[in-house]
Protein backbone atom coordinates (compact mmCIF):
# COMPACT_ATOMS: atom_id res chain seq x y z
CA UNK A 1 0.00 0.00 0.00
CA UNK A 2 1.37 3.23 -0.88
CA UNK A 3 0.48 6.83 0.08
CA UNK A 4 -0.32 9.71 -2.97
CA UNK A 5 -0.36 13.55 -1.63
CA UNK A 6 -3.99 15.18 -2.95
CA UNK A 7 -1.65 17.86 -4.84
CA UNK A 8 0.04 15.24 -6.69
CA UNK A 9 3.33 16.98 -6.37
CA UNK A 10 5.94 14.33 -4.76
CA UNK A 11 6.18 10.68 -5.03
CA UNK A 12 4.09 8.34 -3.35
CA UNK A 13 5.11 6.85 -0.24
CA UNK A 14 4.96 3.74 2.53
CA UNK A 15 2.34 3.72 5.66
CA UNK A 16 5.77 4.61 8.45
CA UNK A 17 7.16 7.66 5.57
CA UNK A 18 3.09 9.08 5.56
CA UNK A 19 2.81 8.41 9.55
CA UNK A 20 6.17 10.20 10.34
CA UNK A 21 6.00 12.90 7.74
CA UNK A 22 1.95 14.03 8.29
CA UNK A 23 1.53 16.68 5.76
CA UNK A 24 3.09 15.92 2.49
CA UNK A 25 5.83 17.74 1.14
CA UNK A 26 3.70 19.84 -0.93
CA UNK A 27 1.04 20.87 1.15
CA UNK A 28 -1.88 18.17 0.45
CA UNK A 29 -2.62 15.46 2.48
CA UNK A 30 -1.57 11.38 2.27
CA UNK A 31 -4.52 9.58 1.04
CA UNK A 32 -4.29 5.88 -0.03
CA UNK A 33 -3.12 5.32 -3.92
CA UNK A 34 -6.21 2.70 -3.47
CA UNK A 35 -9.00 1.94 -1.24
CA UNK A 36 -8.22 -2.02 0.51
CA UNK A 37 -11.41 -3.98 -0.50
CA UNK A 38 -13.00 -6.04 1.87
CA UNK A 39 -16.60 -8.04 1.53
CA UNK A 40 -19.70 -7.85 3.04
CA UNK A 41 -18.70 -10.90 4.96
CA UNK A 42 -15.32 -9.76 5.98
CA UNK A 43 -16.77 -6.66 7.16
CA UNK A 44 -19.04 -8.27 9.39
CA UNK A 45 -16.22 -10.78 10.63
CA UNK A 46 -14.04 -8.19 11.61
CA UNK A 47 -16.71 -6.18 13.09
CA UNK A 48 -17.73 -8.79 15.19
CA UNK A 49 -13.97 -9.37 16.68
CA UNK A 50 -13.28 -7.88 20.33
CA UNK A 51 -12.16 -3.91 19.60
CA UNK A 52 -8.48 -4.55 19.50
CA UNK A 53 -8.31 -7.33 17.43
CA UNK A 54 -10.84 -5.50 14.89
CA UNK A 55 -8.88 -2.60 15.03
CA UNK A 56 -5.17 -4.63 14.07
CA UNK A 57 -7.00 -6.41 11.35
CA UNK A 58 -8.49 -3.18 9.98
CA UNK A 59 -4.72 -1.09 10.34
CA UNK A 60 -2.80 -4.32 8.55
CA UNK A 61 -4.32 -3.31 5.72
CA UNK A 62 -3.37 0.23 5.67
CA UNK A 63 0.20 -0.59 6.94
CA UNK A 64 1.08 -4.16 6.44
CA UNK A 65 4.33 -3.51 4.88
CA UNK A 66 5.73 -1.04 7.77
CA UNK A 67 4.50 -3.06 10.24
CA UNK A 68 3.30 -6.56 10.92
CA UNK A 69 0.34 -8.10 12.33
CA UNK A 70 1.76 -8.96 15.42
CA UNK A 71 3.05 -5.76 15.89
CA UNK A 72 -0.05 -4.22 15.16
CA UNK A 73 -1.87 -6.72 17.72
CA UNK A 74 -0.17 -6.05 20.03
CA UNK A 75 0.18 -2.08 20.07
CA UNK A 76 -4.29 -2.28 19.75
CA UNK A 77 -4.44 -4.55 22.78
CA UNK A 78 -2.00 -2.35 24.47
CA UNK A 79 -3.75 0.90 23.20
CA UNK A 80 -7.44 -0.12 23.96
CA UNK A 81 -6.63 -1.87 27.43
CA UNK A 82 -5.89 2.02 28.51
CA UNK A 83 -10.25 2.44 27.80
CA UNK A 84 -12.61 2.18 31.04
CA UNK A 85 -15.26 0.01 29.05
CA UNK A 86 -14.14 -3.52 27.81
CA UNK A 87 -16.36 -2.82 24.78
CA UNK A 88 -14.38 0.38 23.79
CA UNK A 89 -16.92 1.38 21.72
CA UNK A 90 -20.43 0.63 23.13
CA UNK A 91 -23.81 1.08 21.34
CA UNK A 92 -26.79 2.79 23.12
CA UNK A 93 -30.47 2.10 21.87
CA UNK A 94 -32.23 5.37 21.76
CA UNK A 95 -35.29 4.06 19.90
CA UNK A 96 -36.44 1.73 17.40
CA UNK A 97 -33.93 2.11 14.45
CA UNK A 98 -31.62 5.08 16.49
CA UNK A 99 -28.18 4.37 18.54
CA UNK A 100 -25.52 6.05 20.00
CA UNK A 101 -21.76 5.07 19.81
CA UNK A 102 -20.40 5.81 23.12
CA UNK A 103 -16.83 7.36 21.63
CA UNK A 104 -15.63 8.83 25.62
CA UNK A 105 -14.56 5.94 27.43
CA UNK A 106 -10.94 6.56 26.49
CA UNK A 107 -8.12 8.45 28.88
CA UNK A 108 -9.08 11.70 27.79
CA UNK A 109 -12.52 10.98 27.58
CA UNK A 110 -13.12 11.63 23.56
CA UNK A 111 -12.72 10.07 20.44
CA UNK A 112 -9.93 11.54 19.24
CA UNK A 113 -8.24 8.87 22.07
CA UNK A 114 -9.41 6.07 19.39
CA UNK A 115 -6.81 6.91 17.50
CA UNK A 116 -4.10 8.80 19.58
CA UNK A 117 -3.24 5.90 21.73
CA UNK A 118 -2.65 3.19 18.84
CA UNK A 119 -0.95 6.56 16.96
CA UNK A 120 1.40 6.88 19.98
CA UNK A 121 2.34 3.16 19.91
CA UNK A 122 3.20 3.44 15.98
CA UNK A 123 5.19 6.77 16.71
CA UNK A 124 7.52 5.14 19.55
CA UNK A 125 8.02 1.48 17.23
CA UNK A 126 8.76 3.66 13.83
CA UNK A 127 11.54 5.95 15.54
CA UNK A 128 12.91 3.07 17.88
CA UNK A 129 13.70 0.95 15.04
CA UNK A 130 15.09 4.42 12.94
CA UNK A 131 17.15 5.73 15.59
CA UNK A 132 15.30 9.00 15.35
CA UNK A 133 13.42 11.80 16.72
CA UNK A 134 10.26 14.02 16.34
CA UNK A 135 8.83 17.39 17.30
CA UNK A 136 4.91 16.77 17.41
CA UNK A 137 2.92 19.62 17.14
CA UNK A 138 -1.01 19.87 16.58
CA UNK A 139 -3.85 22.91 16.65
CA UNK A 140 -6.42 21.50 18.90
CA UNK A 141 -9.90 23.14 18.98
CA UNK A 142 -10.34 21.01 22.15
CA UNK A 143 -9.92 17.28 22.69
CA UNK A 144 -6.96 16.61 20.17
CA UNK A 145 -4.89 18.55 22.58
CA UNK A 146 -5.16 16.23 25.47
CA UNK A 147 -5.61 13.47 23.55
CA UNK A 148 -2.28 13.74 21.87
CA UNK A 149 -0.28 14.70 25.10
CA UNK A 150 -1.83 11.52 26.59
CA UNK A 151 -0.47 9.44 24.22
CA UNK A 152 2.83 10.80 23.79
CA UNK A 153 3.87 12.15 26.90
CA UNK A 154 5.89 8.63 27.87
CA UNK A 155 7.48 8.37 24.14
CA UNK A 156 11.06 9.05 24.71
CA UNK A 157 11.54 10.24 21.45
CA UNK A 158 8.62 12.44 20.82
CA UNK A 159 8.31 15.99 21.64
CA UNK A 160 4.27 17.38 21.62
CA UNK A 161 3.57 21.06 21.04
CA UNK A 162 -0.12 21.65 20.97
CA UNK A 163 -1.47 25.29 20.35
CA UNK A 164 -4.80 26.22 21.06
CA UNK A 165 -7.24 28.90 20.93
CA UNK A 166 -6.69 30.94 24.59
CA UNK A 167 -10.26 31.33 26.09
CA UNK A 168 -11.98 29.38 23.85
CA UNK A 169 -11.68 26.01 25.05
CA UNK A 170 -13.79 24.49 28.06
CA UNK A 171 -11.96 24.37 31.25
CA UNK A 172 -11.94 20.87 31.79
CA UNK A 173 -10.51 20.39 28.05
CA UNK A 174 -7.55 23.18 29.12
CA UNK A 175 -6.63 21.20 32.57
CA UNK A 176 -6.41 18.04 30.85
CA UNK A 177 -3.23 19.42 28.57
CA UNK A 178 -2.18 22.35 30.78
CA UNK A 179 -1.49 20.23 33.94
CA UNK A 180 0.47 17.77 32.11
CA UNK A 181 4.04 19.25 33.35
CA UNK A 182 6.72 16.50 31.14
CA UNK A 183 9.69 17.95 30.10
CA UNK A 184 8.66 16.86 26.32
CA UNK A 185 5.41 18.80 25.87
CA UNK A 186 4.79 22.13 25.54
CA UNK A 187 1.39 24.04 25.76
CA UNK A 188 0.83 27.10 23.60
CA UNK A 189 -2.47 29.37 24.43
CA UNK A 190 -2.71 31.51 21.25
CA UNK A 191 -4.53 34.56 21.12
CA UNK A 192 -7.10 33.67 18.34
CA UNK A 193 -9.10 31.37 16.96
CA UNK A 194 -9.01 27.28 15.99
CA UNK A 195 -8.49 28.53 12.20
CA UNK A 196 -5.77 30.55 13.50
CA UNK A 197 -3.91 27.79 15.50
CA UNK A 198 -4.58 25.38 12.29
CA UNK A 199 -3.19 28.00 9.86
CA UNK A 200 0.10 28.32 12.19
CA UNK A 201 0.96 24.69 12.03
CA UNK A 202 0.17 24.72 8.26
CA UNK A 203 2.63 27.72 7.87
CA UNK A 204 5.57 26.08 10.17
CA UNK A 205 5.32 22.68 8.12
CA UNK A 206 5.95 25.21 5.10
CA UNK A 207 9.17 26.66 6.33
CA UNK A 208 11.23 23.03 5.36
CA UNK A 209 14.65 25.09 7.44
CA UNK A 210 12.26 24.88 10.72
CA UNK A 211 11.17 21.34 9.81
CA UNK A 212 14.46 19.87 9.67
CA UNK A 213 15.63 21.84 12.92
CA UNK A 214 13.23 20.41 15.05
CA UNK A 215 12.34 17.16 13.41
CA UNK A 216 8.47 18.59 12.49
CA UNK A 217 5.73 15.73 12.12
CA UNK A 218 1.94 16.21 13.28
CA UNK A 219 -0.85 14.51 14.59
CA UNK A 220 -3.66 16.30 13.14
CA UNK A 221 -6.40 14.48 11.17
CA UNK A 222 -3.86 15.59 8.82
CA UNK A 223 -2.15 12.33 9.55
CA UNK A 224 -3.72 9.20 7.65
CA UNK A 225 -3.40 6.88 10.67
CA UNK A 226 -5.24 9.03 12.41
CA UNK A 227 -8.14 8.12 9.97
CA UNK A 228 -7.34 4.65 9.72
CA UNK A 229 -7.49 3.88 13.11
CA UNK A 230 -10.69 5.69 13.30
CA UNK A 231 -12.53 3.93 10.69
CA UNK A 232 -12.46 0.84 13.04
CA UNK A 233 -15.57 1.87 15.35
CA UNK A 234 -17.52 2.15 12.18
CA UNK A 235 -17.27 -1.83 11.27
CA UNK A 236 -18.07 -2.67 14.87
CA UNK A 237 -21.02 -0.53 15.03
CA UNK A 238 -22.18 -1.64 11.77
CA UNK A 239 -21.52 -5.68 12.65
CA UNK A 240 -23.55 -5.40 16.09
CA UNK A 241 -26.98 -4.01 14.21
CA UNK A 242 -27.27 -4.48 10.42
CA UNK A 243 -29.51 -7.36 9.73
CA UNK A 244 -27.33 -9.15 6.36
CA UNK A 245 -25.93 -6.53 3.48
CA UNK A 246 -28.23 -4.14 5.33
CA UNK A 247 -26.70 -0.61 5.21
CA UNK A 248 -26.86 1.69 8.39
CA UNK A 249 -26.42 5.88 8.65
CA UNK A 250 -24.11 7.13 10.72
CA UNK A 251 -24.80 10.97 11.62
CA UNK A 252 -21.70 12.49 12.89
CA UNK A 253 -20.96 15.71 14.90
CA UNK A 254 -17.83 17.23 13.40
CA UNK A 255 -15.60 20.05 12.55
CA UNK A 256 -12.72 19.63 10.88
CA UNK A 257 -14.26 16.60 8.50
CA UNK A 258 -12.16 13.72 9.78
CA UNK A 259 -14.13 11.59 12.29
CA UNK A 260 -16.72 11.84 8.99
CA UNK A 261 -14.43 11.13 6.54
CA UNK A 262 -13.40 7.95 8.27
CA UNK A 263 -17.00 6.57 8.08
CA UNK A 264 -16.65 7.41 4.01
CA UNK A 265 -13.21 5.79 4.30
CA UNK A 266 -14.90 2.38 5.20
CA UNK A 267 -17.96 2.80 3.17
CA UNK A 268 -14.94 3.05 0.36
CA UNK A 269 -13.25 0.20 1.62
CA UNK A 270 -17.07 -1.94 1.72
CA UNK A 271 -18.39 -1.21 4.56
CA UNK A 272 -22.48 -1.11 4.05
CA UNK A 273 -23.27 2.33 5.10
CA UNK A 274 -26.08 4.18 3.35
CA UNK A 275 -25.50 7.95 4.04
CA UNK A 276 -23.08 9.97 6.40
CA UNK A 277 -24.72 12.78 7.96
CA UNK A 278 -22.32 16.20 8.85
CA UNK A 279 -23.78 17.50 11.72
CA UNK A 280 -22.40 21.26 12.24
CA UNK A 281 -23.06 23.79 14.99
CA UNK A 282 -23.61 27.22 14.22
CA UNK A 283 -19.91 27.50 12.05
CA UNK A 284 -21.65 25.79 9.83
CA UNK A 285 -19.46 25.65 6.64
CA UNK A 286 -19.48 22.56 6.27
CA UNK A 287 -23.28 21.90 6.09
CA UNK A 288 -23.18 25.39 3.60
CA UNK A 289 -20.66 23.58 1.63
CA UNK A 290 -23.13 20.28 1.05
CA UNK A 291 -26.17 21.92 0.84
CA UNK A 292 -25.81 24.84 -1.20
CA UNK A 293 -22.15 24.26 -2.47
CA UNK A 294 -20.64 27.13 -0.64
CA UNK A 295 -17.37 26.65 1.24
CA UNK A 296 -16.30 30.10 2.34
CA UNK A 297 -15.56 30.63 5.90
CA UNK A 298 -17.07 33.50 7.95
CA UNK A 299 -15.70 34.22 11.56
CA UNK A 300 -15.63 31.74 14.15
CA UNK A 301 -18.64 31.98 16.59
CA UNK A 302 -17.53 30.51 19.93
CA UNK A 303 -20.13 28.01 20.85
CA UNK A 304 -20.53 25.29 23.47
CA UNK A 305 -19.51 23.13 21.35
CA UNK A 306 -16.52 24.15 20.57
CA UNK A 307 -14.02 21.65 19.28
CA UNK A 308 -16.61 22.38 16.27
CA UNK A 309 -16.05 25.72 16.28
CA UNK A 310 -14.17 25.57 12.67
CA UNK A 311 -14.36 27.56 9.77
CA UNK A 312 -11.57 25.88 7.22
CA UNK A 313 -11.82 22.17 7.62
CA UNK A 314 -8.77 20.18 6.63
CA UNK A 315 -9.87 16.89 5.89
CA UNK A 316 -12.59 18.38 3.14
CA UNK A 317 -9.91 18.46 0.77
CA UNK A 318 -9.57 15.00 0.99
CA UNK A 319 -13.74 14.70 0.09
CA UNK A 320 -12.76 17.54 -3.10
CA UNK A 321 -9.70 14.98 -3.66
CA UNK A 322 -11.96 11.99 -4.15
CA UNK A 323 -15.22 14.01 -5.72
CA UNK A 324 -12.88 15.13 -8.29
CA UNK A 325 -12.08 11.53 -9.21
CA UNK A 326 -8.80 11.76 -7.94
CA UNK A 327 -7.68 14.47 -10.36
CA UNK A 328 -4.55 16.08 -8.22
CA UNK A 329 -3.82 19.02 -10.63
CA UNK A 330 -7.66 20.15 -10.60
CA UNK A 331 -7.57 19.52 -6.53
CA UNK A 332 -4.45 21.57 -6.40
CA UNK A 333 -6.06 24.58 -8.63
CA UNK A 334 -8.84 24.66 -6.53
CA UNK A 335 -7.41 24.77 -2.99
CA UNK A 336 -5.11 27.64 -4.31
CA UNK A 337 -7.85 29.01 -5.69
CA UNK A 338 -9.33 29.11 -2.38
CA UNK A 339 -6.45 30.39 -0.61
CA UNK A 340 -6.05 33.30 -2.77
CA UNK A 341 -10.42 34.23 -2.86
CA UNK A 342 -10.73 33.25 0.53
CA UNK A 343 -13.71 30.90 -0.87
CA UNK A 344 -15.00 28.35 -3.41
CA UNK A 345 -17.77 27.84 -4.87
CA UNK A 346 -18.44 23.90 -5.43
CA UNK A 347 -18.84 22.92 -9.05
CA UNK A 348 -22.22 20.74 -9.64
CA UNK A 349 -20.75 17.75 -10.96
CA UNK A 350 -18.26 17.78 -7.59
CA UNK A 351 -21.16 18.16 -5.57
CA UNK A 352 -23.48 15.80 -7.42
CA UNK A 353 -20.29 13.29 -6.44
CA UNK A 354 -20.38 14.15 -2.38
CA UNK A 355 -23.96 14.28 -2.52
CA UNK A 356 -24.21 10.42 -3.47
CA UNK A 357 -22.76 9.78 -0.10
CA UNK A 358 -22.90 12.98 2.48
CA UNK A 359 -26.04 14.83 3.63
CA UNK A 360 -26.19 17.92 6.33
CA UNK A 361 -27.05 19.78 8.53
CA UNK A 362 -26.58 22.70 11.19
CA UNK A 363 -27.74 23.01 14.74
CA UNK A 364 -28.00 26.23 16.74
CA UNK A 365 -26.70 27.09 20.63
CA UNK A 366 -30.16 27.00 21.38
CA UNK A 367 -31.19 24.13 19.62
CA UNK A 368 -28.07 22.15 21.27
CA UNK A 369 -29.23 22.96 24.25
CA UNK A 370 -32.50 22.03 24.00
CA UNK A 371 -31.76 18.40 23.12
CA UNK A 372 -29.22 17.89 26.02
CA UNK A 373 -32.47 18.83 27.74
CA UNK A 374 -34.36 16.66 25.97
CA UNK A 375 -32.02 14.22 26.31
CA UNK A 376 -31.93 13.81 29.89
CA UNK A 377 -35.74 13.85 30.57
CA UNK A 378 -36.63 11.41 28.32
CA UNK A 379 -33.74 9.23 28.95
CA UNK A 380 -32.05 10.04 32.49
CA UNK A 381 -28.68 10.28 30.69
CA UNK A 382 -26.15 13.56 29.98
CA UNK A 383 -24.67 13.92 26.94
CA UNK A 384 -21.94 16.96 26.13
CA UNK A 385 -23.03 19.50 23.09
CA UNK A 386 -21.44 18.24 20.86
CA UNK A 387 -23.66 15.16 21.08
CA UNK A 388 -26.36 17.01 21.16
CA UNK A 389 -25.51 18.49 17.75
CA UNK A 390 -25.46 15.43 16.44
CA UNK A 391 -28.26 14.08 18.10
CA UNK A 392 -30.51 17.39 17.07
CA UNK A 393 -29.45 16.72 13.31
CA UNK A 394 -29.86 13.29 13.39
CA UNK A 395 -33.91 13.63 14.99
CA UNK A 396 -34.58 16.43 12.08
CA UNK A 397 -33.17 14.36 9.13
CA UNK A 398 -35.06 11.69 10.04
CA UNK A 399 -38.25 14.04 10.99
CA UNK A 400 -38.10 15.83 7.64
CA UNK A 401 -37.31 11.92 5.39
CA UNK A 402 -34.05 12.80 4.47
CA UNK A 403 -32.68 10.08 6.31
CA UNK A 404 -34.75 6.80 6.42
CA UNK A 405 -33.93 3.30 8.28
CA UNK A 406 -31.15 2.90 11.03
CA UNK A 407 -28.61 5.77 12.29
CA UNK A 408 -26.40 5.64 14.19
CA UNK A 409 -25.10 8.79 16.01
CA UNK A 410 -21.43 9.00 17.35
CA UNK A 411 -21.41 10.41 20.78
CA UNK A 412 -18.08 11.96 20.62
CA UNK A 413 -17.46 13.59 24.32
CA UNK A 414 -18.08 13.03 27.98
CA UNK A 415 -20.44 15.45 29.35
CA UNK A 416 -17.79 15.81 32.62
CA UNK A 417 -15.51 17.85 29.93
CA UNK A 418 -18.13 20.25 28.99
CA UNK A 419 -19.79 20.90 32.65
CA UNK A 420 -21.09 24.88 32.00
CA UNK A 421 -23.18 23.96 29.08
CA UNK A 422 -24.66 20.51 30.61
CA UNK A 423 -25.59 22.04 34.07
CA UNK A 424 -27.14 25.21 32.31
CA UNK A 425 -29.04 22.93 29.77
CA UNK A 426 -30.48 20.04 32.54
CA UNK A 427 -29.46 21.82 35.75
CA UNK A 428 -27.10 18.85 36.80
CA UNK A 429 -23.49 18.85 36.70
CA UNK A 430 -21.53 15.97 35.24
CA UNK A 431 -19.11 14.58 37.22
CA UNK A 432 -15.50 13.56 35.94
CA UNK A 433 -14.26 10.44 36.34
CA UNK A 434 -12.37 9.64 39.55
CA UNK A 435 -8.78 9.60 38.17
CA UNK A 436 -9.40 13.29 37.35
CA UNK A 437 -11.21 14.18 40.81
CA UNK A 438 -8.00 16.44 41.45
CA UNK A 439 -8.03 17.60 37.62
CA UNK A 440 -8.37 21.14 39.12
CA UNK A 441 -6.05 21.02 42.57
CA UNK A 442 -2.87 20.00 39.68
CA UNK A 443 -0.44 23.04 38.34
CA UNK A 444 -0.74 24.47 35.36
CA UNK A 445 2.39 24.33 32.54
CA UNK A 446 1.45 26.93 29.86
CA UNK A 447 3.16 29.16 27.19
CA UNK A 448 1.32 32.15 25.48
CA UNK A 449 1.31 33.51 21.63
CA UNK A 450 -0.14 36.15 19.46
CA UNK A 451 -1.34 34.58 16.75
CA UNK A 452 1.43 34.85 14.97
CA UNK A 453 3.86 31.98 13.18
CA UNK A 454 7.19 33.29 14.11
CA UNK A 455 6.03 33.96 17.95
CA UNK A 456 5.12 30.19 17.94
CA UNK A 457 8.72 29.02 15.64
CA UNK A 458 10.23 30.83 17.75
CA UNK A 459 8.99 29.29 21.33
CA UNK A 460 9.14 25.57 19.82
CA UNK A 461 12.58 26.35 18.69
CA UNK A 462 14.33 27.40 21.82
CA UNK A 463 12.61 24.44 23.49
CA UNK A 464 13.26 22.01 20.79
CA UNK A 465 15.66 22.55 18.04
CA UNK A 466 18.76 20.45 17.48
Amino acid sequence: MKYISTRGACPAVDFESALLAGLAPDGGLYMPETWPQLSVDDARRIGRLPYAEAAAEILSLFAAESFTKEELSAMAADAYGTFTDERVAPLVKLGPEDWMLELFHGPTLAFKDFAMQILGRLFDAALERSDRRLTIIAATSGDTGSAAIEALKSCSRVNVVVLHPEGRVSAVQQRMMTSVTAPNVMNIAVKGSFDDCQAIVKTLFADDGFVRDVRLSGVNSINWARLAAQTVYYFTAWAQLADGDEAVNFVVPTGNFGDVFAGYAAKRMGLPIARLGVAANANDILHRAIAHGDYTPASVKPTASPSMDIQVASNFERLLFEAKNRDAEVLRNAMEAFATNKGMKIDDQTLEAIRKDFISDAVSMEETLAEIARHYKETGALIDPHTAVGRAAAIRLRETGRLTGKIVTLSTAHPAKFPEAVEKATGETPALPDFYADLFDRPEKMERAPADPEAVKSLVAKAFAN
